[in-house]
């Protein structure tokens, strides 16, 4: 079963769509193999980062760093995106008619194959692993099956290598088609040079009135495919040749069933110059082993031979080297999940400056200026490092005047930037404030020659009011409902300027204030505005977004990040919420069991975050191997394997050496001792397992919420360890060997399979497994995999009158 690796030179792993993939297969020394590394050695430890590991041919200094005469300059560096992935190529079994998906070719023998292809014309080839079919002046070409095939519930699968260009030609296609027994009765892809252009065709008599055309992407259409199911045609397409994408679909026609078919990947040309198009890998099912980064590109010679061993690592190495988290609310606004019309936050001010700081910095990364120490009249302080929002951990400026007009407040040049983004986009502004003084300025924005200005003050009864003028224009006062704010408590107001909205704490409380759209604003004061109405007590995380359209909602919902941090967030969000944080899109969410988790500070790595929430709710984070994401498992995802939900199921005899049983001490815990963040700290044990073996003792720190999950959760790891049952933990397999080999590669972080007919020294005589990771060596024709496991049974929770789930002292465990 051949290799895929692919390497996506010049792309970036954080924009996945935007790879284009190289098969660099040719070059991987496939006798040596690719070892690839996942997940965990049990269920008690954290998954780790996938590694995968091959040796790269480097005769002609393709895979040197630097090396100017290389294909792929100046992409060889560290860091490269790289796939791995498992052509399974079906073998044809039975007589004829056969179907379509076991019309199978690598074209890796170089000639073309005289059983699968017996009526190949026109001059077509095998080169470099590929099927060449060539486009010449006026000479049809074409690689053509017998008439052995039939469609109805199978399908046609083949790698789009390479589309031909116009060449000077005033016509040329180059196409996949199933042929009926009536001439120009076909159906299939078709690619026409000229217009670049990929089509789902349907025809009778050459022609087809509705086709689906698409411009020709070579990330999305790399992979074709006719599959047909329940009478209905479908028209697939994919990057990896993994997950598809339906481009067109439509009721099967009758000749489909009725009659043998015959594929053609045929092309033409008309005038012009000589191309070809290529294709690979028809009929091969793809299975994604590896998906990451290369970490270097090391060059070793061998007297005038020269290799590059590479050792690559997956998304965990981006995401761990990512910087630490700040606090919830910080990472709100500077990712902020608006919708499709938010543009930029332009200037975010945290005011979280130690205390000896003479000025504040911007971290919107849009070149603001600083906010600077301001002095009007005389006299009055303004400290950093003072207590900031509650939920948050950061701190914030205080501001002490004299008066209304001496002291100390904030001032900015936001810079030619800012003043060109206001001249095109509305503006919106938040703050937190803490006062006890009404009457006062909280912050002021305003344009060079003063014709525009933004003030969001406070009333003398503490109300928030909105004061503006617009094109030199007489002042103008808005009132809104807030209440009193000068209550000497924290409070986020949000001025949306699209809407004429203002929100306190996350409500709305005015409409039909001051609004204008562009008039590029450049100026910022923070804590008084033009050496007047200086503000007494303290402001934080001051932002200013720019956005055409209303987004006032999303960021008066930052309160609840700078309230709580999101206490009481459900466990799934959470992880969402942190890969947001990540800049991932992509999380998969297993199971349906995700409890309330706290709120979370700031100062830890994205990882180690979703670590905590892991390790609070027994789950499993673990990187994808077919894609640029992550996954995040519940831990009712293992409970009750229900019977035949296997993956796979195994022979001891078809195991490899190195299966082992295993029964020790190194899972076992009697006793633990837990806690959550200001909650209470409890104990919960199984004294029989402490009277048989002594105290085996374990910490829970959890984010729970309530001091009874707590407690649930303690016992859960009570009831599992105090006294585990004998299990393999080590299961090795000859993958390549077994007929059911790609049920063996489906296997996934927490799949199940069963090993039966186990030898009579084994405690039974079937055992079923959990996988929590593995190690696969990926040969030419060898695909050896040793998976580490752990006894399902372990999770197992008690169900009432279950032959299996309500087994007395073995699976009468609650659920938590």
């Amino acid at each position: 079963m051949p290799l895929l690796i692919e390497a996506g030179w010049g792309g970036l792993v954080q924009a996945p769509s935007t790879i284009t993939w190289t098969d660099i297969t040719q070059f991987v020394d496939t006798v040596q193999g690719v070892s690839i590394s996942r997940g965990a050695s049990d269920e008690r430890s954290e998954t780790q980062p996938g590694q995968a590991s091959m040796v790269l041919d480097n005769a002609d200094g393709r895979f040197t760093p630097g090396n100017t005469n290389s294909p792929y300059w100046p992409f060889v560096r560290r860091n490269a995106p790289i796939r791995v992935s498992r052509a399974v190529m079906p073998a044809r079994t039975g007589s004829a008619p056969y179907p379509l998906a076991m019309l199978a070719d690598d074209f890796d023998d170089g000639r073309v194959s005289s059983t699968l292809w017996p009526n190949a014309y026109g001059g077509c080839t095998e080169v470099g692993g590929r099927a060449r079919v060539p486009l010449n002046p006026g000479v049809v070409a074409g690689y053509q099956s017998a008439r052995e095939w039939t469609l109805t519930g199978s399908k046609l699968t083949a790698k789009l290598c390479r589309v031909p260009a116009v060449n000077g030609s005033s016509a040329a296609s180059a196409s996949m088609w199933i042929n009926s027994t009536t001439s120009g009765t076909r159906l299939g892809w078709s690619y026409n040079p000229l217009t670049g252009t990929l089509s789902c065709q349907n025809q009778v008599g050459f022609s087809d009135g509705t086709p689906v055309t698409m411009t020709y992407s070579a990330i999305d259409h790399a992979w074709l495919r006719v599959r047909e199911a329940g009478g209905v045609t479908y028209w697939e397409s994919s990057g990896d040749g993994f997950g598809w994408t339906v481009r067109r679909f439509a009721a099967t026609p009758a000749w489909v069933g009725a009659q043998t078919l015959l594929v053609d990947f045929s092309a033409t040309r008309t005038g012009g110059t000589t191309d070809y198009i290529e294709w690979d890998l028809v009929g091969a099912e793809i299975r994604p082993r590896f998906w990451g980064m290369v970490n270097e590109f090391p060059v070793e010679w061998e007297g005038l031979l020269s290799k590059v061993p590479i050792s690559c690592t997956d998304l965990f190495k981006r995401l761990n080297r990512l910087p630490p988290l700040r606090s919830m609310l910080a990472e709100e606004i500077l990712h902020q999940d608006a919708p499709t019309y938010y543009d930029q936050i332009s200037a975010y001010f945290p005011l979280t400056e130690p205390a000896d700081s003479t000025s504040a910095g911007d971290l919107s990364g849009e070149g603001c200026g600083a906010l600077a120490i301001t002095q009007a009249g005389a006299g009055g302080t303004l400290e950093f490092g003072s207590d900031g929002v509650p939920a948050t951990e950061d701190t914030a400026v205080t501001f002490t005047p004299v008066s209304a007009s001496a002291g100390k407040y904030l001032a900015a040049d936001l810079g030619a930037q800012f003043e060109a983004d206001d001249n095109l986009i509305t503006l919106m502004v938040e703050a937190w404030i803490k006062t006890s003084t009404p009457g006062r300025a909280i912050l002021g924005l305003y344009e060079t020659n003063l014709d525009h200005q933004l003030l969001l003050t406070l009333t003398a009864g503490g109300v928030l009011a909105v004061e503006s003028i617009a094109d030199g224009t007489p002042l103008w006062v808005a009132t809104t409902t807030s209440g009193n704010l000068a209550d000497g408590k924290w409070h986020h107001i949000v001025h949306d300027n699209w809407t004429k909205t203002c929100y306190v704490d996350g409500v709305q409380v005015g409409t039909g204030l001051p609004v204008w759209t562009t008039y590029g604003m450049r100026y910022l004061h923070v804590g008084g505005y033009r050496n007047s109405r200086l503000f007494n007590g303290q402001i934080a995380h001051v932002a200013i977004s720019h956005a055409s359209g209303p987004i006032g909602a999303t960021l008066a919902a930052h309160y609840t990040a700078g309230a709580t941090a999101y206490a009481g967030e459900d466990a799934d969000d959470r992880i969402k919420r942190l890969a947001r944080y990540a800049g991932l899109s992509s999380v998969t969410i297993w199971g349906t069991t995700h409890d309330p988790v706290a709120g979370q500070g700031g100062g830890t790595g994205v990882v180690a975050r979703m670590r905590e929430i892991e390790a609070t709710e027994s789950g499993r984070l673990f990187v994808e191997r077919n894609w640029y994401g992550i996954a995040y498992q519940s831990r009712d995802v293992r409970y009750n394997p229900s019977p035949g939900s296997e993956t796979f199921t195994i022979d001891y005899a078809d195991l490899e050496p190195g299966t082992t049983l295993t029964d020790d001490d190194q899972k076992m815990v009697n006793t633990v001792q837990a806690s959550r963040p200001g909650g209470a700290t409890q104990r919960a044990s199984a004294p029989a397992s402490v009277d048989a073996f002594g105290p085996y003792e374990a910490q829970l720190d959890i984010l729970k919420v309530t001091d009874n999950s707590v407690l649930d959760a303690a016992y859960w790891l009570v009831s599992r360890y105090a006294n585990p049952q004998p299990e393999l933990r080590e299961v090795a397999i000859e993958a390549y060997s077994m007929p059911n080999f790609l049920d063996i590669l489906d296997a996934e972080i927490s799949s199940y399979f069963s090993v039966y007919n186990l030898p009579a020294q084994a405690p039974a005589s079937t055992l079923r497994v959990t996988v929590e990771g593995y190690t696969e060596t990926l040969k030419d024709r060898s695909h050896a995999i040793q998976f580490h496991t752990s006894a399902s049974i372990t999770d197992s929770v008690w169900v009432l009158d279950d032959p299996v789930y309500s087994v007395l002292d073995t699976s009468t465990r609650l659920a938590y």
